[in-house]
């Protein structure tokens, strides 16, 4: 495992990308699920996920954004091309970025002064929150979505590994 904040984002790319493989072997009727108390569809809170984790990379210089949660949903093909590409960026960002870093910003109506950790934090809560969502809507449904929790992505990544086994009645 490398420093902490990679790491949050290396599980942040992993998550996403076996979410997207779930949502690969949806169809259109499905993707338009949702369930109560979540963001929306599943194909308008992945629309929204990826959306906003490019508007992340903007505020550190990444470029603008490619897709937005207003665009016609592009399939989860496409959508998984962004989450890889905004996952490897995050990741890259993450080990370079000073959190104490500043930068003014135009929202809402007003100039802020915005840290770099603040919009780093967001961008992990953001992607553990929707993909929470999502979850819901495919447990609500009875869909079968997989361990993507941190546990998951310790043991698909040997971070968590058994070795030894219990004897119960010795």
């Amino acid at each position: 495992m490398g420093p902490i904040l990679v790491e949050a984002f290396r599980y942040n790319r992993w998550a996403n990308l076996l979410l997207l493989d779930v949502c690969t072997g949806l169809s259109d009727d499905k993707l338009q699920l949702s369930a109560p108390g979540t963001y929306g569809t599943i194909a308008a809170t992945l629309m929204h996920l990826f959306s906003a984790e490019q508007r992340y990379l903007r505020r550190f210089g990444e470029g603008e954004p490619r897709i937005n949660e207003r665009d016609d949903f592009p399939g989860v093909a496409i959508l998984r091309e962004h989450a890889e590409r905004s996952g490897n960026q995050l990741i890259e960002v993450a080990g370079r970025i000073n959190p104490e870093e500043v930068i003014e910003e135009n929202r809402d109506g007003g100039a802020y002064r915005l840290e770099l950790a603040v919009v780093l934090l967001q961008a992990i809560h953001h992607g553990n929150d929707h993909r929470t969502h999502i979850c819901t809507i495919l447990g609500h449904h009875g869909i079968e979505y997989g361990q993507m929790d941190v546990w998951g992505y310790g043991q698909a990544t040997g971070a968590l590994a058994l070795v030894a086994t219990r004897r119960t009645g010795q």
